[in-house]
């Protein structure tokens, strides 16, 4: 009997033991470690929302196979910092958000892979060669086509707002978009008979200077045409054109279910998406110099009808009807 038993415990001690083995030659799932980050305090853009949804579809699973991490900053200084940190931690690839944490990942980094979210003009800024061959470590989504994209702002708030004749636009002189853009907004006022008065700020302070020394009457709107300036300090500025009673457009979506007149722009979400499939092809091992930048397809109309009623504006059927949601 002592026989038998020694036979029947070694063989099942020995599978066991094997098994064990086996498991741990295994190779462990590739845990893909992708810093992401971003400017601006009081907004996140939907595309971060976007993105999650996309690469769990692909098969990515925060905990499993994937560790995002990521990191909403003040400003400039502190994106160059968090730039900086994800190289000195060896991240599989870094998305940067808008143009100042775009900036700072390139300038961090010529090998760890980039995909930008939100890039504007990343021709013109030196991020990537051209779109069609981005050239280096980085690829990703343009913030929007530039042809003619202020002339239909500009149009779609005029029509918004009748009675609009003079616009304050604001820019920021530090902002390096600011020569390429104002140009063609003027450009687009004046084929629309609308005069626009340019005021230069760079922090909130100069921005709540300049609304506290504007005369009731002096202009009909506001414009915000630099990307610092909607990067930085978006909800403070509507906060104050809707304080003294002026309209403006607003740069993302979610400001017009908190009381923007309209948003025109694009889908953030499906930027998301878009920006959450180019970094799935390059952890596959394409190279982003491989990846055409791409430029958005998936536009969208919102308009708050109740921020229009307390304007005193009626907003027509046929804007109604172009619209893509209605906040009542």
């Amino acid at each position: 009997m002592r026989f038998y038993t020694v036979r029947l415990v070694a063989p099942l001690a020995l599978a066991f033991l094997m098994i064990s083995i086996a498991s741990e030659a295994q190779p462990q799932a590739k845990v893909w470690r992708i810093g992401l980050f971003h400017v601006g305090l009081d907004h996140v853009s939907a595309s971060l929302d976007g993105l999650h949804e996309r690469l769990q579809a692909l098969g990515y699973e925060e905990g499993k196979n994937l560790l995002l991490d990521w990191r909403n900053l003040p400003d400039e200084e502190a994106a160059h910092a968090t730039a900086q940190a994800f190289v000195r931690e060896r991240v599989d690839l870094i998305g940067a958000f808008e143009n100042q944490t775009i900036q700072s990942a390139k300038a961090a980094t010529a090998t760890i892979p980039i995909v930008m979210i939100h890039a504007y003009d990343p021709v013109g800024n030196g991020f990537v060669h051209s779109l069609a061959h981005p050239g280096g470590n980085v690829t990703g989504q343009a913030a929007f086509a530039w042809e003619g994209w202020y002339a239909k702002k500009l149009e779609l708030f005029k029509g918004l707002v009748p009675h609009l004749r003079r616009v304050l636009v604001l820019v920021d002189p530090q902002d390096p978009l600011t020569p390429r853009l104002l140009p063609e907004i003027q450009r687009a006022a004046a084929s629309l008979e609308l005069s626009v008065k340019v005021r230069e700020a760079t922090t909130q302070a100069e921005i709540e200077q300049l609304f506290s020394t504007l005369t009731p009457g002096e202009v009909e709107g506001v414009l915000v045409a630099s990307n610092n300036l909607e990067t930085n300090f978006p909800s403070r500025t509507m906060r104050l054109a809707l304080a003294h009673n002026l309209p403006m457009p607003v740069p993302l979506k979610q400001w017009v279910v908190e009381g923007g007149l309209y948003y025109y722009g694009i889908n953030h979400r499906a930027t998301g998406w878009a920006a959450a499939r180019q970094m799935d092809k390059i952890l596959q091992g394409i190279k982003p110099a491989d990846l055409p930048v791409e430029q958005p397809t998936h536009f969208e109309l919102v308009i708050n009808l109740k921020t229009a009623k307390a304007f005193g504006l009626t907003i027509s059927p046929t804007l109604l009807f172009q619209a893509d949601e209605v906040i009542q």
